[in-house]
């Protein structure tokens, strides 16, 4: 540690109290984002090398009624939405009376659509780890980037897909271009020692951090030390995420011969933008950068934009969906639904013509879409929209649960994380696997 950096930690120490750093255990564990990086043990053997996960969600649902289908079972009628779907048919699974329990509160829900974290708008609300996450830590490292988090006009100081154990916020990537050289620029030798060089600055300040939690431990109540146990865990994590993160560092990147993506600044080209960065996650998998991404679209960040090349919205996205029944924003909403089914088909149909030893790339990744929103009208959070393609499952038809008392959509994200090869009975609010939907 340099004097610069010495002198950094001394002031850190002098102006920390026993109290207050206990407080930001549970607000800002030291350099969170460092937690894309961590990883369990390697659990060699647990999951099938080619298996991948992709989890998307519009924070503004869809309009339920032409989403979900009137029959159930395999022979279930296509309904107006899924039609855009159709030459996947056989391909995925669309599910009703799925939510999440206690999670209600309108759009502060969006953040625990891969948690479940419950009661969002409590007092002293933490949040919980997402399925993303969850998974790496079981499964281990065997990419450079463990999980991708990405958004489309995403704020991305309070929303996010992706969370960490302690239910700190993992910021997403929302500029493709640099997700673009993150995957494939290696960069000059002396870039790659700077880079090296800045990871080992942030170990240097996790062991000043841990000195002082150390001392602090001694005059900690059992509360306290309980935090502290859990302060001391996201340390090692960090610290073990490190030292894999100065290995890929040192490893030569893939290569593609696909040109650097131009970035679209303008929040009015939403779907634009929604296009370029799933053809973004499809290069991801491809090129094996990663085999876990994260994908909000955040409509409620996104203000008057463009429907098609002839027609705007006639408000932001958050005000149309709150339509009052207008049959003028609903029709816009239909239209806006319609188009994002399409960008799913065009997505799926990417993965399905990537070839990848014996089998495409659709076969290898379980793709799920949905929202925190079941009717986003009414900031109603049950009965929410869950499609789930890909991946290996038997598919074909609309497991209907009751509309009333919904089942836990974490059993979905158990049975998703069974089908990866993790070795798991529960996650979150979610005991057991989701009736009616196997494996292939």
């Amino acid at each position: 540690m340099n004097s610069e950096q010495t002198m950094k930690t001394a002031s850190f120490r002098n102006r920390t109290t026993r109290r207050g750093f206990l407080r930001g255990l549970g607000v800002a564990l030291p350099l969170p984002h460092l937690l894309q990086f961590a990883s369990a043990e390697d659990a060699s053997g647990n999951l099938p090398g080619s298996q991948r996960m992709v989890l998307i969600s519009n924070n503004l649902g869809v309009l339920p009624g032409p989403f979900f289908p009137q029959q159930t079972g395999s022979g279930y009628e296509l309904s107006p939405f899924l039609k855009n779907l159709a030459a996947f048919r056989d391909r995925f699974t669309v599910f009703s009376g799925l939510s999440h329990p206690a999670v209600s509160g309108g759009h502060s829900t969006e953040n625990c659509f891969l948690t479940g974290a419950k009661d969002p708008t409590g007092s002293g609300f933490r949040n919980t780890i997402s399925l993303d996450q969850y998974a790496v830590e079981k499964m281990g490292r065997r990419t450079r980037f463990p999980t991708l988090n990405l958004g489309v006009n995403i704020d991305r100081g309070n929303r996010s897909l992706s969370w960490t154990r302690d239910g700190a916020l993992l910021p997403a990537e929302d500029e493709p271009s640099d997700l673009f050289r993150k995957m494939f620029v290696k960069g000059s030798p002396g870039e790659v020692a700077r880079r090296i060089h800045k990871l080992n600055e942030k170990g240097s300040i996790l062991d000043a951090l841990s000195d002082d939690a150390k001392r602090l431990q001694k005059r900690s109540g059992p509360e306290d030390k309980t935090r502290l146990d859990q302060y001391f865990t996201s340390i090692r994590e960090l610290e073990k995420g490190l030292s894999t993160a100065e290995e890929w560092e040192r490893k030569p990147k893939p290569t593609t011969e696909r040109p650097e993506p131009e970035d679209i600044l303008e929040r009015t080209r939403f779907f634009p933008k929604l296009d370029l960065m799933l053809s973004m996650v499809q290069l991801a998998l491809e090129s094996d950068s990663t085999r876990i991404v994260t994908f909000m679209v955040d409509g409620f960040a996104t203000p008057v934009f463009d429907i098609s090349d002839k027609e705007k919205s006639l408000t932001g996205y958050h005000n149309l969906s709150h339509h009052g029944k207008s049959l003028d924003k609903i029709r816009q909403l239909e239209k806006i639904d319609h188009r994002q089914m399409i960008s799913l088909a065009q997505f799926l149909q990417r993965l399905h013509d990537t070839r990848e030893a014996d089998h495409n790339l659709l076969d290898a990744t379980t793709v799920l879409y949905g929202s925190n929103l079941g009717d986003a009208n009414i900031h109603n959070c049950d009965n929410l929209p869950i499609l789930l393609a890909g991946g290996g499952f038997k598919h074909g038809q609309h497991l209907a649960f009751d509309s009333r008392n919904n089942t836990p959509l974490c059993r979905l994200f158990v049975s998703m994380l069974q089908n990866m090869g993790i070795e798991t009975d529960s996650f979150s609010s979610g005991i057991g696997t989701l009736p009616g939907l196997v494996s292939a």
